[in-house]
């Protein structure tokens, strides 16, 4: 076989095999016989001349150059894809699927109402939207553009830098009956924090006062969690005091179920950025979506730029 034989159907199982590692499970995926793909596995290793995959009963598994060749095919996919897509769009309403994945508490709270509404704009433009905390791989999980808080290492993607999320502290009033309100930052040691389990530094909170002074207080309490929603609802049933972004609490603030705390001492806020597959934003209905979410994304409750 020569380089002719490199099909983009052969590629195609290749990426598949490489991202499911189950034969049987691609070939259902594909509508087809568990024999064809191993034979378009078959020629494709012929064809470039290196073992792809390692095989066993159970698993397969990329070779060091099956992992190489696999990020040049997805690349080449995705371009193949951009380019009809790009042609397509010219002559027709934007459509096609979107890969959104987003911070699952902001998600959940405010990107599902934006998605609503954009979609309203564009209703052929389908988004799969995936909630999650987890610093996933966005080419290998066939992400388009991925919403995170915090500090992000740099990267291959395009790293376009939203705003900053402020964050405060907060409680629930039958808390602070119960308990008392803490009028400076070294009473909160004697307080029940609720904590962030995957949050770093999480056991310590850091505020700046009025004269600019840093105090570091280390804090303790009797709950910890790993995400934002369970956050918000322990501080709503009294468990303790917390830190807080902005936006997962403001509706509660306004309606007072739940109180800020420390007025003129302040928590750091969050850099809150938007990852970009760089060839996707070239596509038509992603560069939609990119430029929409960057406009919304100065609206959210505690977001400044």
């Amino acid at each position: 076989m020569d380089q002719s034989d490199i099909t983009l159907e052969r590629m195609r199982t290749f990426v598949r095999v490489a991202e499911r590692g189950n034969l049987s499970a691609v070939a259902r995926d594909l509508g087809t016989g568990q024999s064809t793909v191993t034979r378009h596995l078959r020629e494709l290793e012929a064809a470039v001349g290196a073992p792809l995959l390692n095989r066993t009963t159970r698993r397969v598994a990329m070779t060091e150059e099956g992992r190489r060749y696999y990020a040049q095919c997805v690349q080449i996919l995705r371009l193949v894809e951009q380019a009809s897509e790009e042609i397509r769009n010219t002559r027709e309403s934007p459509s096609g699927t979107i890969r959104l994945s987003c911070t699952a508490a902001l998600g959940v709270l405010h990107v599902t109402r934006l998605i609503f509404a954009f979609q309203a704009h564009y209703p052929d433009i389908h988004i799969d939207f995936n909630l999650t905390d987890e610093r996933i791989d966005l080419v290998k999980e066939g992400v388009d553009i991925a919403l995170r808080l915090g500090p992000l290492a740099d990267s291959s993607l395009k790293l376009h830098h939203l705003g900053d999320s402020t964050r405060l502290l907060v409680a629930s009033p039958a808390y602070l009956v119960a308990q008392g309100r803490p009028q400076k930052p070294e009473e909160l040691a004697a307080h029940n924090v609720i904590r962030m389990v995957n949050v770093a530094g999480s056991d310590t909170l850091v505020m700046t006062g009025p004269d600019g002074k840093t105090h570091s207080i280390a804090v303790k309490g009797d709950l910890r969690v790993d995400h934002g929603l369970a956050a918000r609802e322990a501080f709503r049933a009294g468990r303790g005091i917390g830190s807080a972004h902005r936006w997962l609490v403001d509706d509660l603030l306004a309606s007072d179920e739940l109180e800020p705390l420390l007025p003129g001492y302040e928590l750091a806020s969050t850099p809150f950025s938007m990852l970009i597959v760089p060839e996707r934003a070239k596509v038509a209905r992603v560069r939609l979506l990119i430029d929409y979410l960057v406009e919304q994304a100065t609206h959210l409750p505690g977001m400044t730029r």
